[in-house]
């Protein structure tokens, strides 16, 4: 799955502070997402040794992080794009509890999958912004 970010144009490339604003949006939508991807990771890691409490602790924070994620939606310029995202935030968070609950590591592996494209489309974003935003990104 390729996301387009076409709501990132919606945010208007003739004002610079608005520019900004995206540039520095996208850097924390950045570190959220190595952070959830951490997370699904060390849970991973927990549930495969049998370190159940740890990995509930994994768990609980990735779906903290996506409970963020959801909220900062912006459906007014996101449009379609926010919808989407909006629902795969909403099934994401169902697949973890399920995963929390019954200790499944094919649905933990499921969310790993989904949030790691996920998050490799939004490390693809500074291309998408002028030159002298991107720069602030790295």
């Amino acid at each position: 799955m390729r996301l387009h970010f076409k709501a990132m144009e919606s945010y208007g490339s003739d004002n610079l502070a608005s520019q900004a604003s995206v540039a520095n949006n996208v850097a924390l939508i950045q570190m959220l997402f190595d952070g959830l991807v951490d997370s699904l990771a060390a849970a991973h890691g927990h549930l495969k040794h049998g370190a159940i409490q740890e990995k509930g602790k994994c768990i609980s924070r990735a779906s903290r992080i996506v409970v963020g994620l959801q909220g900062s939606l912006d459906f007014a310029k996101g449009g379609e794009l926010a919808q989407n995202l909006n629902d795969l935030y909403s099934y994401v968070t169902r697949r973890l509890i399920f995963a929390n609950a019954h200790n499944d590591l094919s649905a933990l592996e499921e969310v790993q999958g989904l949030m790691v494209e996920i998050r490799s489309a939004w490390q693809e974003v500074p291309a998408l912004l002028p030159v002298q935003l991107a720069a602030k990104l790295h």
